[in-house]
């Protein structure tokens, strides 16, 4: 068998699919940050295009990728799918592991597949500038990109700690016209807050979102773009999954298992949303695993609460499993998946039991990804290096026990920007941190109660 699975440039999915309307449940409704009411389109205006409002609402199982955007899809997509031979062989398994690689987009990431229709959707309606912000720098460093192309003024906070870790991503992003800013700010009124009560704060994707928000919400030709977490985002990233179903048709296989790395929930749901599709038509029976920061467990310690999409509160509030809008991550987490809660859409399906979850310790999942890189010649980023080290469990239990389980990844970025966080792990200097139950329990006291 080939260890590369290409599709035809005239192969590739014209469609996004939405997951909504094919669930048993309906998602709990968006609210009003300051009348805790359901929103409205109007209320999301200030903030995003209104194409993106009626997608994030869409009742519709699929929706219809627009050519130019579709145009620019076709610089890196179909992206590949291959089969990890050497890693298999390496591992001395009977499992079969594939990973769709997302690391060929001009930005090294999967963050392409939404930041370009965004970028679009706001372009025609007249839109001049998007705010953002970023963590790891992938999500920054896909906006940039996509502004340059139609014509827009790019402006991201990133969160501090990445922004002094990794310089080289704001320096890809300014290469784009971006205009980069070290989170918390002096710019914004929540940005002097947090800096007041906390001068040495190193950030959080909750910060630098309020400070994002509150530099687009007043102006009527600047909108607000996020890399993650909402509806709209995540059937945006469904070409991948949509792909991956394509080219494992070609070489007649179903995975037995899906691994997927969940901080937000972009790229776990770009990949597996296509695969529920199937598994709840009775087509197939994947399991689907959600791979979680040990650092960061938003769905397996979270609570399942409605909680701010950011820290100042002037975000909707989404229900979701949240570790507290005011949660700043530890800085010895090396990776990326850091927001302090878990997209709506994904912790809906893991309360209907329709997915799985695990948290593991960034230094099994560097362990992993140096394997990788070892064998399959790929330097992962920080972040599906989690999915990859569930893979590896997985196909070491087969191994012990025989079996000839397919496992399918996506491994959704390349970590050539990394490679602070892969020097302190080769030095000995990474170590591993539990994020404390009571942590969230003292910061579920701050969290508003909303009646269901």
């Amino acid at each position: 068998m080939d260890t590369k699975i290409t599709l035809a440039e005239s192969e590739m999915p014209t469609r996004w699919y939405n997951i909504v309307p094919d669930l048993p449940e309906p998602p709990p409704p968006v609210l009003h940050p300051g009348t805790h009411e359901p929103v409205g389109p109007d209320d999301l205006a200030p903030l995003f295009p209104m194409a993106l409002i009626m997608q994030e609402v869409s009742q519709d199982s699929f929706v219809d990728i627009p050519e130019e955007v579709l145009d620019i899809y076709r610089l890196w997509r179909p992206s590949p799918l291959y089969r990890a031979h050497r890693l298999e062989k390496a591992l001395d398994t009977p499992a079969r592991i594939y990973y769709k690689y997302e690391g060929v987009s001009p930005a090294g990431s999967h963050k392409p597949n939404t930041s370009v229709p965004q970028a679009f959707y706001s372009a025609q309606e007249g839109v001049k500038k998007i705010t953002t912000e970023t963590g790891a720098g992938q999500w920054g460093s896909a906006l940039a990109f996509a502004c340059s192309l139609f014509g827009l003024d790019c402006e991201v906070w990133q969160v501090r700690a990445s922004y002094d870790l990794k310089p080289y991503r704001k320096i890809m992003m300014e290469a784009w016209g971006a205009t980069v800013h070290p989170s918390p700010s002096d710019l914004t009124s929540a940005g002097r807050a947090i800096l007041e009560d906390h001068p040495d704060s190193p950030g959080s994707l909750g910060i630098a979102i309020s400070e994002a928000v509150e530099a687009a919400a007043p102006h009527p030709e600047i909108r607000y773009a996020l890399g993650s977490v909402l509806n709209h985002v995540l059937m945006h990233q469904t070409i991948i999954g949509e792909e991956a179903l394509l080219q494992l048709a070609k070489v007649d296989e179903q995975p037995d298992l899906l691994v997927g790395c969940t901080g937000g929930g972009s790229n776990f749901g770009g990949l597996s949303f296509p695969f529920l599709r199937e598994k709840m038509a009775g087509n197939m029976n994947p399991t689907i695993r959600c791979v979680e920061p040990a650092a960061c467990p938003s769905l397996t310690k979270g609570e399942y609460r409605y909680d701010f999409g950011d820290t100042a509160g002037m975000a909707p509030l989404v229900k979701m499993h949240t570790l507290g809008h005011d949660f700043v991550p530890d800085p010895i987490h090396a990776g990326g998946l850091r927001y302090h809660g878990m997209a709506p859409l994904v912790s809906h399906l893991y309360e209907l039991g329709l997915v799985e979850a695990e948290a593991i310790h960034q230094k099994e999942c560097f362990d992993a990804g140096i394997a990788f890189a070892r064998t399959e010649g790929i330097l992962p980023a920080p972040e599906p290096t989690h999915a990859i080290a569930a893979a590896v469990r997985e196909a070491n239990r087969c191994k012990e026990t025989g079996e000839e389980k397919v496992i399918l990844t996506a491994l959704c970025g390349h970590g050539h920007f990394d490679l602070a966080s892969y020097e302190a792990y080769l030095s000995g200097e990474l170590i591993d941190y539990d994020y404390p139950e009571a942590a969230v329990a003292e910061a579920m006291e701050r969290v508003p109660v909303i009646a269901d």
